[in-house]
């Protein structure tokens, strides 16, 4: 079974000052999700891997790693697959998110998140699991960044 969440969020700063902190590893400095979110490999080019640890209880598991496999600075475009445990461990065999951000105006963006997964037919029905709102805590942590720390001259 393919299944796909989607939101966006509109943020009031321009789209090259919210890629600069979503195309980068920055962004796992300012969210508050996770629990901890560790560096395993890179410097937030396509073959970074992190591992992230969530609270207890938060799902239904405790850690998974992914791995970026497109970081696209023109089309402002970052996609990440998980490559160990979460989502797998629970009969998924794809698992990516995206993260894109949409220029609406001079002082103005989107950003979007789309969650893509493929789940086994056995395990059809472990995509209850699957869920938005992790997406949606982080980007409201990072569009209270942006905001907090958006300098007017753009």
């Amino acid at each position: 079974m393919h299944g796909t969440l989607s939101t966006e969020l509109e943020v009031n700063v321009p789209a090259h000052e919210a890629w600069e902190l979503y195309g980068t590893l920055h962004l796992t400095d300012v969210t508050h999700f996770f629990e901890k979110i560790e560096v395993l490999g890179g410097d937030g080019a396509v073959g970074t891997i992190l591992k992230f640890t969530l609270p207890e209880g938060a799902t239904a598991f405790s850690t998974y790693e992914e791995k970026y496999t497109k970081v696209d600075n023109k089309k402002m475009i970052k996609e990440a697959e998980i490559i160990e445990g979460g989502y797998l461990d629970l009969g998924f065999t794809m698992y990516r998110t995206r993260f894109e951000i949409i220029k609406k105006s001079k002082t103005s963006c989107v950003t979007k998140t789309t969650i893509e997964y493929d789940v086994k037919e056995e395990d059809v029905a472990n995509f209850t699991h699957v869920s938005i709102l992790p997406m949606i805590s982080i980007m409201k942590d990072a569009a209270a960044y942006l905001l907090a720390n958006h300098t007017s001259e753009d």
